[in-house]
């Protein structure tokens, strides 16, 4: 089902056997849900078609799918040890300044207490104090508000995910 076209990124994605190709998706997100229906819509004729179908299925998700891929992000500024996945995007927390560190700490748990998860942006590309502003602007949201604007990021972060998996040579 590959053709010359076919980035070998991806062909080697949709031709992982089945157990290979979730704990791969599992690696971009979470839920167990979301994995599944991007693993039953193998072979991918191209990167656009799995975005297209990531981004049906995060739409797709309930609140406890939602729930379950939110689980899968440490908080800002806290990446996992040895997690070179959650370090490379929140590099932009690395450098900063310890009161910032601090701040962010501090906005973090009052997120955490208001809406019962950990906070979630597309931290790639932002600085500490546009993800610090970020969390100061969304902690006044509806919950259900909020809720979108999440399953919105998540959706980002799985698009860049799901880039470095099949758009790599090797």
């Amino acid at each position: 089902m590959t053709s010359t076209s076919t980035p070998p990124g991806l062909a080697r994605f949709n031709e992982l056997e089945e157990h290979a190709a979730l704990a791969a998706l599992h690696e971009a997100c979470a839920s167990t849900a979301w994995a599944r229906r991007l693993l039953a819509a193998r072979p991918y004729a191209s990167p656009g078609a799995l975005y297209s179908a990531s981004d049906a299925a995060m739409a797709g998700l309930g609140a406890a799918d939602l729930a379950e891929a939110m689980a899968g992000h440490p908080p800002i500024g806290r990446p996992r040890p040895g997690d070179p996945t959650s370090a490379r995007e929140q590099s932009g927390m690395a450098g900063a300044a310890d009161a910032l560190k601090a701040e962010m700490l501090e906005l973090n748990l009052a997120y955490q207490e208001r809406f019962g998860h950990v906070f979630l942006i597309c931290a790639t590309g932002r600085t500490g104090e546009e993800m610090r502003d970020a969390v100061k602007e969304r902690i006044g949201n509806r919950p259900e508000q909020e809720r979108e604007i999440v399953r919105t990021e998540l959706g980002k972060i799985n698009r860049i995910r799901l880039a470095r998996l099949v758009e790599e040579d090797a």
